[in-house]
Formats: C-alpha cells, structure tokens, sequence
C-alpha cells in the first residue's frame, strides 16, 4: 500500500482511498440534550455511528467510502443517551493562562515575543499555583519584578486574574475558524 494513494487509514472494514478522507478531522461530540461535550476523531465518531451509540445530525464533509459502501462523513453527532458528568472547568495550563490573558503583558500591555508566567506573589514566600496567582507577563516586566511582591516592586496588574468560565464557546471556540456549522450548537451553553 502506498501512503499517498490506496491507504493511509484503516477501521474495521473501513480503507480510505485517498488523502480527503482523513480520520483525525474533528467531530463536534454532543450530549442526548444537545449540550456540547468533546470534539473527537472523526475515526471516533464513525465507531459511536457504527455500533448505534449515536446519530449524525450533520454531514457537510462528503463521503467517506469503503470497498462495499459509502459512509457521510459527519461533522457533528449526538449521542443517543444521556451522559452526567461535573461541570467542566479549564485545566491551568501555561497555554490556558496566556489564552485567558490574550497574550499580552499584565503589568505593561505589551504583546511580546517569549511572554513568561509569573507569580503574583512568589512562591518561596507561599504564593499557589493558582489561577488567581498566576499572570502572563513579557521578559522585561517579569525580569523587572523579579521575586518581589507588586508592592515592592511598584507595579500593578492591568487585569485582575481569575479562572475562566468554561463555557461552550471557551472550550470549543477555537474550532469555529474552520467549522461554522458549530455555531448553533455552542450558542446557550
């Protein structure tokens, strides 16, 4: 098989034929009452599609045929059952913190190259790892503030920092450049 042209992917039955028909695409996963929960594999979603555990509510990719058969590539599916889970929160990441911060300084306003973390208040003189503690910051500030507190070192925040709201839109928005469709399904939660 060569990569480029018979095979690149294989599930269960299911044999690609070309690069289009890629299995990693993301797939807007939803609850039984519509509430978005993941975004997975296209490869995942055909397995829930396949074994009942779901319905395609939208296509909008074309087809993804097999040797016997043709199969809508989906783009969103909702699950046929109810799952509970806890109210999800933002995992604190440095990704997170400067996402959250719009990757811009929080002492001077600066969108810089090679922003930093700092720590509001050190962590040798008991600062958390916390999202309140926790602010994006560019080289110079950080280098300027060093291991002083804001007090002593006579700066002050532009935003107060805070963990953000997990919602529908903070979670899956990012995937909105490229699938639109998703809109109606992230609006209200």
């Amino acid at each position: 098989m060569h990569v480029g042209q018979i095979a690149i992917c294989q599930y269960g039955d299911i044999m690609l034929r070309n690069r289009e028909q890629k299995m990693d695409d993301p797939v807007l996963l939803l609850n039984a009452n519509y509430e978005p929960l993941h975004v997975c594999t296209t490869r995942r979603a055909l397995g829930l599609l396949v074994t009942g555990k779901a319905e395609m509510l939208h296509n909008g990719r074309g087809l993804i045929r097999t040797v016997r058969l043709s199969i809508p590539k989906p783009s969103v599916i909702r699950l046929g059952y109810m799952v509970k889970r806890p109210r999800p929160r933002v995992k604190l990441t440095k990704h997170e913190i400067f996402r959250r911060d719009h990757y811009t300084c929080q002492y001077c306003g600066m969108k810089a190259k090679g922003l930093t973390i700092d720590h509001i208040i050190p962590r040798y003189r008991g600062g958390e790892h916390s999202w309140s503690n926790l602010v994006t910051a560019c080289p110079e500030c950080n280098r300027k503030k060093g291991g002083r507190t804001l007090h002593e070192a006579k700066m002050s925040l532009i935003n107060t920092p805070r963990e953000p709201q997990a919602t529908a839109f903070y979670l899956f928005g990012s995937y909105l450049n490229y699938h639109d469709l998703w809109r109606q399904y992230l609006a209200g939660w």
